[in-house]
């Protein structure tokens, strides 16, 4: 579900009326000297909500921590650590996980961040009308406050997975007073304890932020002001780093050469991304089992790779990309490219070449990928038109994750902080990826179940989670072609960037 349209209308309203009347006081500039505050300039996206509860997106963690802190966080090598609780532990059975918080938190509205705080949240999450939380805390029974810094989830079965799913969106808490007063300009102005506290905010445009001198890892944040905008087109950003308009953005892989060239630092870091062309059961001609079959030997996935990330990504046919722990390396040699038999088994379904034609929807950001699709469509005979749908921070969503309206969608996962999360995003009868929803077998769902129960550190976890990842691929029309690495540009002077898989952080970050 989504904000209904009198929500909408009322959330723009807000958001006019917080640009006009909310201030910063930093000076503007980019690294600053002694006495001069340091101002970063990210160009990148805006969330789909500034609230976690109503936040769509896999993507919106990159802009959703700004604000707010989670529970946990994932490191570098994607194993959990402590943040807003600083330790966690399980009943003996599993079936219920303990966090203990650190004490003295506050949100950045002078709100006590305690356990009561926390159990505000979850309920939210599970309760709320517009929750996008509530698929992934379907294993949470009840949230109990057992002290002022000890907060317990209860939970239906065994989850082991909760530490992990709370690194994200998930557990980023937010202010129990600001979403109790008005949960729909909390979407508009996020109140939490991240390391930042947003000044200023125009829909579709950008965002201001100051640092939060209560934030707990505040010792570790070095940027006092944070100016956060929507990515200009593509082929500007070189120059705009050049400029100084920009100080660090997700670049292109065919700019790298041009970034170097201009003596810009680019990074590459491995990255959760997996990108894919999304199928609906529910649309004809896709409502044909023999039509779905063709489909899954009609993309040359080496050319997206060679076409599309400059060869700096790698193939796969799942949600994960080769060399993370959920990645299976079993489904590779399901289906192999293999044009004359996706000709062969859309005869079977009686479609001779060009006599199907189907609607490829893109976004702005995915038209380059929605080309290279319909090119190799052509191959196999079937026709095609292209789609665009307009750009914007809730557009797509609506269009697809929501209203689910395409027959094909050109699409990708970004990742999520807990492998059975991104399971869910992408397979689940709830998941935003998935264009076929409520479609997703028993098997996949039993699948799911098995991972959460069995401990991380069982030796049998990994080739249980790997069953997973294949009872969702199989049972899922949609094919996953892809993966791309983080490409970043910056500016020299900013280093120690903090590029995690999952998300980019901005703790230990400097810019002198």
């Amino acid at each position: 579900m989504t904000l209904t349209a009198s929500r909408l209308s009322r959330a723009l309203a807000l958001a006019a009326a917080l640009a006009l009347t909310a201030t910063g006081c930093a000076a503007s500039g980019s690294a600053g000297g002694d006495d001069e505050p340091t101002t970063l300039k990210w160009a990148f996206s805006l969330p789909t909500s500034w609230d976690p509860v109503t936040s769509r997106t896999g993507n919106d963690i990159n802009t959703i921590s700004l604000a707010y802190a989670s529970l946990t966080r994932l490191d570098e090598t994607g194993d959990v650590e402590p943040a807003l609780a600083e330790s966690w532990e399980y009943s003996d059975d599993g079936t219920a996980v303990t966090f203990t918080l650190r004490d003295g938190l506050t949100f950045t509205d002078g709100t006590a961040l305690d356990a009561a705080a926390v159990k505000d949240f979850f309920d939210r999450g599970k309760t709320q009308e517009d929750s996008f939380l509530r698929d992934q805390l379907a294993t949470v029974d009840e949230v109990t406050a057992d002290g002022d810094t000890t907060v317990t989830l209860h939970l239906v079965e065994p989850d082991y997975q909760i530490p992990y799913l709370v690194a994200g969106r998930t557990g980023a808490i937010a202010s129990p007073t600001a979403a109790g007063e008005d949960p729909a300009k909390l979407a508009l102005w996020p109140v939490g304890a991240g390391p930042f506290q947003i000044v200023d905010f125009v829909a579709e445009s950008h965002a201001t932020f100051e640092k939060n001198p209560d934030y707990w890892d505040a010792d570790n944040i070095h940027i006092d002001r944070f100016e956060l905008t929507v990515a200009p087109d593509a082929a500007t950003l070189v120059a705009g780093v050049q400029s100084g308009s920009i100080d660090v953005a997700t670049l292109p892989a065919n700019q790298v050469e041009a970034a170097e060239a201009a003596g810009l630092p680019v990074s590459i870091e491995p990255s959760l991304s997996a990108n894919d062309v999304s199928i609906n059961l529910n649309k004809a001609p896709f409502d044909d089992p023999t039509v779905v079959e063709a489909f899954r030997y009609a993309f040359d996935r080496q050319e997206f790779v060679d076409v599309l990330t400059a060869g700096y990504g790698s193939v796969t046919h799942q949600p994960f990309p080769e060399g993370y722990l959920a990645f299976n390396p079993e489904i590779e040699d399901l289906w192999d490219y293999d044009p004359d038999r996706a000709q062969q088994l859309l005869a079977d379904a009686g479609y001779g070449p060009g006599e199907l034609s189907i609607t490829i929807t893109a976004g702005s950001f995915s038209e380059a990928a929605a080309e290279v699709v319909q090119a190799q469509l052509k191959k196999i005979g079937v026709e095609s038109t292209i789609a665009v749908v307009p750009p914007g921070s809730s557009t797509w969503q609506s269009e697809v994750y929501i209203a689910k309206n395409p027959q094909l969608a050109v699409d990708g996962t970004i990742g999520r902080e807990s492998p059975v999360q991104n399971l869910l995003a992408t397979y689940g009868p709830e998941g935003i990826m998935n264009l076929s929803g409520p479609h997703a077998s028993t098997e996949f769902l039993d699948a799911l179940d098995l991972v959460r129960n069995t401990p991380l550190e069982d030796p049998e976890y990994q080739q249980v989670l790997w069953d997973a990842v294949r009872a969702g691929v199989e049972q899922s029309p949609t094919n996953y072609l892809y993966s791309t690495p983080w490409i970043i540009v910056s500016d020299p002077a900013l280093q120690n960037l903090n590029i995690l898989p999952s998300q980019i952080r901005w703790e230990g970050v400097t810019f002198e």
